[in-house]
């Protein structure tokens, strides 16, 4: 067997595999399956016995010119209108049953999908690609559409409406107009397979190139900014234009590959036509069959070549939904990297205690971050964490909030390892203000209440506003607090930005603050207001606070110095300076650099 052909087979294994998982989502809906099946069939059933009807009306009107008076057969015709009205009627009643049963599988997909991807530990969602996932769920989504609609509603009706004519061609004629029409049926289902599943890898890579571009694009627009300070646009055009260029011939390769196949099944369904039509037309001149007969012959071949020729369409597009649903639901396959212990608890404390434990922790194996990390936040202390870039500072942060665990030692709550907790209880104890504040395209209000989007009233948030110096702000605004902040909050500047990320810790009022970096974008003026509200809103909180400009901790109980990964001081603002170690050094360079430019005053508070 060649590796080309096991490879082929275990990606459609793949696909099968991976489609089994829409089964619970139809299951809940069995009845309506089942009803829409009906009406399904009861539309075939009235299909199939149209031209029968047609072949009557033919005879009894060809009857009546050899007898000379012309003789109208109501009775057929009303009961051929009948039968298409009826099939036409199921047909539709068939769709509004099923219609709820796509649109809540698609509902509950996207749902369970979105949930999931939620559940991923962050090591996922730095590595994504955000363009690029967002389309696999689109077309996941549609392939699904397709699933449900064309597999039950195209492909297992049309063999079934060949079994019906191959019967009624045997049984009113003779078995050469059945051979004629299942040999007719298999040639096309060949040539549509086998040139298919050439034209797929044009189409494939069609779709890898389309989603490259997509994700180009994407990430150059979330990238606006940088993109205009370094005046790059027409080399981001141009990388643009190149992938699209890829995309474009992969494109007109598909394109070719199609016209191909829709030629050859043309010559098939040309072939069987003809010499249905030859035999049926030689039995009339013999006078064995009449001309009904050979309406209904050329009426049921219409009508069976009609569904057959969609059966070609179907079957490329089944191919191309089959990998979109199945390339959907391998994001489903993606275990996340933190997750609860079966056993875990909830963590229920207003003024928790925090050890880290020679903590030793990293990226990845090559690249170790922290390196035997100890230290202490008493209960309703102010912990401050300082040091030089890339020193391990904000790695302490995500480690607490459970975005990653350790890989040696114990991060404790309250005496308790944190992965004892579960990570709802855990994240909800913790308030968070980032150093990069991202805010969602939508208005202050609802950006300051998704801190606590449940419960929070208009009040809270005006209150929230009001302790993060935003409330002169906002008073400025034509809009007020409904002034929508553009996407990742781009319309604002960012010490705004900052101050909205402060309201809503503030609003969501958790037993641990951490602040990132939490007043880096702020002026020396804002970042001494703000700093008076994250004390009063610290008063009473267990807090960790990371931090560049050491004038914002100088009234931390402890201050902890960070150098490569490891703790080489710790101890009050003051005792630091007197010890004339790496703390000393730092402040002493910050009020260096402050006395150069007045505007990085260290001495704000």
């Amino acid at each position: 067997m060649s590796p080309r052909f096991s490879d082929t087979r275990e990606v459609r294994h793949a696909e099968w595999r991976r489609l089994v998982a829409l089964t619970p989502y139809l299951r809940a809906h069995s009845a309506r399956v089942g009803l829409a099946m009906a009406f399904l069939m009861a539309a075939k059933g009235a299909s199939v016995l149209l031209p029968i009807a047609l072949k009557h009306i033919v005879d009894s009107l060809d009857r009546s010119e050899h007898n000379a008076a012309l003789v109208l057969p109501l009775g057929l015709l009303l009961a051929y209108g009948a039968l298409r009205l009826a099939s036409t009627l199921f047909g539709q009643i068939r769709d509004l049953v099923f219609g709820r049963v796509t649109e809540r599988t698609m509902h509950q997909v996207a749902l369970s999908v979105f949930q999931h991807l939620h559940a991923l530990d962050l090591n996922f969602h730095l590595s994504r690609r955000t363009g690029g996932l967002s389309r696999d769920i689109e077309r996941g989504l549609g392939g699904i559409r397709f699933l449900l609609r064309f597999m039950l509603f195209n492909i297992l009706p049309t063999l079934f409406e060949i079994g019906l004519v191959a019967a009624i061609l045997l049984f009113y004629y003779s078995i050469w107009f059945t051979l004629i029409v299942l040999a007719s049926v298999v040639a096309y289902v060949a040539v549509t397979a086998a040139l298919t599943e050439w034209r797929t890898r044009h189409v494939r890579e069609s779709n890898r190139l389309d989603t490259a571009a997509n994700t180009r694009a994407v990430d150059s627009l979330l990238n606006y900014e940088t993109v205009k300070y370094f005046g790059n646009e027409a080399f981001e055009a141009a990388r643009y234009d190149a992938e699209l260029e890829r995309w474009a011939d992969a494109m007109g390769r598909a394109r070719r590959s199609l016209g191909v196949l829709n030629t050859l099944q043309a010559l098939v369904i040309a072939l069987a036509m003809t010499a249905m039509m030859i035999l049926a037309g030689r039995r009339v001149v013999a006078g064995s069959m009449t001309l009904g007969d050979l309406t209904m012959i050329n009426a049921y071949m219409l009508q069976l070549f009609l569904p057959l020729s969609a059966l070609g369409f179907v079957y490329r597009e089944l191919k191309k939904a089959m990998a979109d649903v199945a390339r959907m639901f391998a994001l489903t396959d993606i275990e996340p990297g933190v997750t609860d212990h079966p056993d875990a608890g909830e963590l229920v404390s207003s003024r928790p205690e925090i050890v880290f434990d020679d903590v030793y922790f990293g990226y990845t194996a090559e690249r170790p971050i922290l390196r035997g990390v100890s230290l202490t936040a008493a209960p309703g202390a102010k912990i401050a964490v300082v040091g030089h870039s890339g020193a391990g500072k904000s790695t302490l942060a995500r480690l607490l909030f459970r975005f990653y665990d350790v890989d040696h030692g114990q991060l404790c709550i309250d005496g308790r390892d944190i992965r004892e907790y579960s990570l709802a209880s855990l994240r909800a104890a913790i308030g968070v203000v980032p150093q990069d504040t991202v805010l969602f395209n939508d208005t202050i209000e609802y950006n300051i209440a998704y801190g606590a989007p449940e419960t929070a009233d208009r009040a809270a948030i005006e209150r929230a506003a009001r302790l993060a110096h935003l409330d002169a702000f906002i008073a400025r605004l034509p809009e007020g607090m409904a002034t929508v902040v553009g996407e990742r909050g781009l319309k604002l500047s960012g010490g705004e930005k900052q101050r909205i990320a402060i309201a809503r810790a503030i609003l969501k009022n958790p037993a641990i603050l951490i602040f990132d970096e939490a007043t880096s974008s702020l002026d020396s003026h804002a970042e001494r207001a703000i700093t008076e509200a994250l004390a009063e809103l610290a008063a009473d909180h267990t807090t960790l606070v990371i931090a560049h400009r050491l004038s914002t901790v100088v009234d931390a109980d402890r201050i902890v110095v960070l150098d490569d990964g490891r703790v080489v001081e710790q101890g009050r603002h003051a005792e630091l300076l007197a010890a004339g170690g790496s703390y000393a050094r730092m402040w002493q360079l910050q009020q260096h650099d402050a006395e150069r430019d007045p505007s990085l005053d260290t001495r704000a508070c």
